[in-house]
């Protein structure tokens, strides 16, 4: 009888999204100052809730993947070098693709975008840096092995047909991966329509594209991707923006 999960799997995904949960901390108190009255609670209280939170996602995510269908090739494959070498290319340069896009999207935008940019110019890079380890395989792992992988379990288990159930997910999932921006964004602004319209359509870009290629490369194509674009949206457009104001 076979395991209910590969438990190396999820013990590796649950490390690295608690990790990933503290790693993130001194990016949001640079964002929102207010946050550092908190102290080492602050690290504390990331440190309970990721475990409760990724423990949860990590296990039923692995479960309903398999499922579904999708797929972890370097974690759970049986050629990992290989795995990596096909994916990680392709992952990166979609990742990149995605932070110019998720850039183009947000000019119309025009003074809330240099606003949240200004913002994100006094963050340490480093803070931005580590913050990208957050975004790229904790917000993957709730986001696409969890809740996209849900979504698409319970609308194939009601006899959608597969590919129309993954596209809902992906869709669904996006959605909801911009609505869970607010609460940081509210910090900086006040939320309007207009800001979470913009939270949904710049984020939804990025989901759309993350989602695809966990569907299609695996989850850590997904995780390298998000990355990736996190590089480019937190690290290397604040620095180019503080180089040229």
């Amino acid at each position: 009888m076979s395991k209910i999960v590969n438990w190396k799997t999820f013990f590796i995904l649950l490390g690295a999204c608690v990790i990933g949960s503290v790693l993130v901390i001194p990016f949001q108190v640079a964002l929102s100052p207010a946050l550092s009255e908190f102290g080492a609670m602050l690290y504390v209280s990331a440190l309970i809730q990721g475990l409760i939170i990724f423990s949860i996602a990590s296990f039923f995510g692995l479960i309903l993947a398999r499922k579904v269908g999708f797929s972890l090739p370097i974690l759970e494959g049986d050629n990992k070098i290989e795995s990596l070498r096909n994916i990680l290319g392709p992952s990166i340069l979609w990742g990149v693709i995605g932070g110019v896009l998720i850039v183009l999207v947000a000019l119309p935008f025009g003074e809330l975008s240099f606003e949240m940019l200004m913002a994100e110019t006094a963050v340490p890079m480093w803070a931005s840096f580590l913050a990208s380890f957050y975004g790229g395989i904790a917000e993957e792992v709730l986001m696409r092995l969890f809740i996209m992988s849900l979504l698409a379990w319970i609308l194939i288990k009601i006899r959608v047909p597969k590919n129309i159930s993954i596209w809902i997910a992906i869709i669904v999932s996006a959605i909801v991966f911009g609505l869970g921006h607010l609460p940081l964004t509210g910090e900086l602004t006040t939320i309007t329509t207009v800001v979470v319209a913009r939270a949904v359509l710049l984020n939804g870009v990025g989901a759309i594209i993350f989602s695809l290629l966990y569907w299609k490369k695996g989850l850590e194509s997904a995780t390298i991707a998000h990355f990736s674009a996190d590089i480019v949206l937190h690290v290397i457009v604040p620095l180019v923006a503080k180089i040229l104001s």
